[in-house]
């Protein structure tokens, strides 16, 4: 158990950037980067005692610098799309930057992934690193100053515990989330490995998207009866080809289920199971959506140790509020008030069946 610190390159503007390595007792290892504040590696024990490490990436903090995929990435202000990339708050529109057919994803193009993080505190005790990064006003196209913590915390009941902490001095839009691919095969499985993985959701709607752009309808719409259920555990690949005009749009899974209506208790939101290694990840939030997204865009990008990540080499489970929440009536609004704070937490809790 302990946390150790070596280098990782430099950021874009020539900065010396870090990797922390955080392992507990039962041999789990998170490595975490001040770049971007990007989860870069989990080593994870299988069945027969041998560590996988089972997130996409890359090698060194200048693989992250494009990373099209967004592999490890704290992503924010708002995470996922925002239609027409504009938003209205307190009756004033801010236009935000296109970069997503006529849209905004992930608040880019200038990326929370891509900046250099504080790093706030090492915390032995707690097994924990926190970055901190400020966001001043007009950052991104948002209104107000924005100052964000985000810890990644490592419990000897191996999980990974990401708490997001935040405030602005202006109403603003606040929808974080952490971007990483998982493959329980371990990273360079690839497609056939990640989609014979089983997958549980806790969620008995989903919303809808209009087209393949990617913005819901604003619709929130039972699963059952549709490929888009998994209430029960099936394999990610058993209905990822159904004639299904949402899964036709995504090009496989690329939506958000809904596990609540709105933001209450920590709860389970999802599990995955990987047969071939035993590993299981099961994931807690107190968020009311994830967007479970399984790679459909991921094209030869050259990952760890130099091999190709080929579509569909992982699978993203992505805590969030509601995509467009801020333009959409149905959806619990993703609005952080003056003065409010902005607190989260998502668990990624690792286990191993015989």
């Amino acid at each position: 158990m302990g946390i150790t610190k070596r280098s990782f390159g430099k950021s874009k503007d020539g900065q010396d950037v870090f990797l922390y390595e955080i392992t507990n007792k039962n041999q789990l290892t998170l490595t975490v980067s001040d770049f971007g504040a990007t989860w870069v590696h989990m080593l994870v024990p299988d069945r027969e005692g041998n560590c996988r490490d089972v997130v996409l990436g890359y090698d060194s903090a200048e693989g992250y610098y494009v990373n099209p995929g967004h592999f490890g990435a704290v992503v924010g202000r708002n995470g996922n799309r925002i239609g027409n990339a504009r938003v209205e708050i307190n009756g004033t529109e801010y236009q935000l930057p296109v970069n997503d057919n006529k849209n905004n994803l992930h608040s880019g193009p200038d990326w929370y992934r891509t900046r250099v993080w504080d790093v706030k505190e090492i915390n032995e005790e707690k097994n924990s690193v926190t970055f901190g990064l400020f966001s001043p006003d007009g950052d991104q196209g948002f209104p107000g100053n924005f100052t964000v913590t985000v810890t990644y915390e490592l419990t000897e009941e191996n999980e990974v515990v990401l708490h997001y902490q935040g405030s602005a001095d202006a109403d603003t839009i606040v929808n974080m989330t952490n971007h990483s691919y998982f493959n329980l095969a371990g990273e360079d499985a690839g497609a056939e490995a990640m989609l014979n993985h089983l997958v549980q959701i806790h969620a008995p709607e989903y919303t809808p998207v209009l087209d393949a752009e990617a913005i819901p309808t604003g619709e929130i719409a039972p699963v059952k009866g549709t490929p888009m259920d998994f209430t029960e555990p099936k394999t990610i690949g058993q209905d990822v080809e159904a004639e299904f005009d949402q899964l036709i749009f995504g090009g496989g899974y690329d939506h958000n289920y809904a596990l609540s209506r709105e933001k209450g208790e920590v709860k389970e939101a999802a599990k995955a199971v990987c047969k071939e290694s035993g590993i299981v990840m099961e994931v807690f939030t107190d968020l009311p959506g994830m967007q479970f997204y399984i790679g459909n865009f991921i094209d030869h990008e050259k990952g760890k140790g130099g091999h190709f990540y080929e579509k569909r080499s992982g699978f993203c489970m992505e805590t969030q509020y509601y995509p467009d929440a801020c333009n959409q009536e149905n959806f619990q609004s993703s609005v952080l008030k003056k003065g409010e704070v902005y607190d989260t937490v998502t668990i990624y809790k690792f286990s191993v069946e015989a």
